[in-house]
């Protein structure tokens, strides 16, 4: 799976664990910032990320900043995203079932409490849409985006 990642200055260190685990499991990626831990906008990387997976260069996206929130919010901007902040590998594995969400949202800041990031990670990546009643609603946002 090819996989767009980005984060701010709150998520290089965790970042590059992520991008460890990502090579690990056999996905390919590409780091779309930002490289330091110098203050920097979440947004823009969000937006990176998410015109990214939108436009069809990468199936997935992950997205780091302090708690998560702020990122999700900016990537929900693009048309065609469905980002989620997730902090167990339940959320992550539920977001795919039930919303095909295509962004993982992650918090790095050190008061964040969450499980073990491979854990989520790996739900991410490997659950399924399970379309259905689910795609109705999906067509519903759709729906919505359109209508802006």
């Amino acid at each position: 799976m090819r996989i767009a990642i980005g984060c701010d200055h709150w998520g290089v260190e965790l970042k590059q664990t992520i991008m460890e685990l990502l090579k690990a499991s056999g996905h390919s990626y590409e780091d779309l910032g930002c490289y330091t831990t110098d203050a920097a906008d979440y947004p823009d990387f969000a937006k990176k990320v998410a015109e990214g997976v939108a436009g069809g260069g990468f199936e997935r996206g992950i997205l780091i900043c302090n708690n998560g929130i702020g990122m999700s919010i900016a990537a929900n901007k693009v048309k065609g995203i469905r980002a989620a902040i997730c902090y167990t590998a339940f959320n992550a594995r539920r977001t795919r079932q039930h919303q095909n969400a295509n962004i993982l949202c992650l918090g790095a800041g050190k008061e964040q409490k969450q499980e073990p990031i491979a854990e989520i990670v790996n739900a991410f990546l490997t659950s399924q849409f399970e379309g259905g009643r689910h795609q109705r609603r999906l067509d519903k946002i759709r729906a919505m985006e359109n209508q802006q």
